[in-house]
């Protein structure tokens, strides 16, 4: 299995769990979402700062082997891609 790890700013962990259950996975134990071929966990990271900025981040690591690559990593990596976020 491959592991990616995805920092996502300005995203809400809800909309992430989101994507990844539309992809086919299911809530599993100790908040892992596993899929078919592949699985993926979701953590909460302290807020980015610039100045007086803040944007909350997300930790996405995700696991997947050839074939769960091959078909969901592109469409879950498209819906990642938000217009101002």
């Amino acid at each position: 299995m491959q592991h990616l790890l995805f920092e996502l700013r300005s995203m809400p962990v809800w909309l992430i769990e989101e994507y990844l259950l539309e992809l086919g996975g299911k809530p599993s134990e100790n908040n892992w979402i596993v899929g078919n071929g592949w699985k993926a966990s979701i953590e909460k990271m302290s807020d980015f700062q610039i100045g007086s900025l803040r944007v909350g981040q997300v930790r996405l690591d995700w696991w997947g082997d050839e074939n769960a690559i091959k078909n969901i990593l592109p469409v879950l990596e498209q819906k990642l891609m938000r217009a101002g976020g």
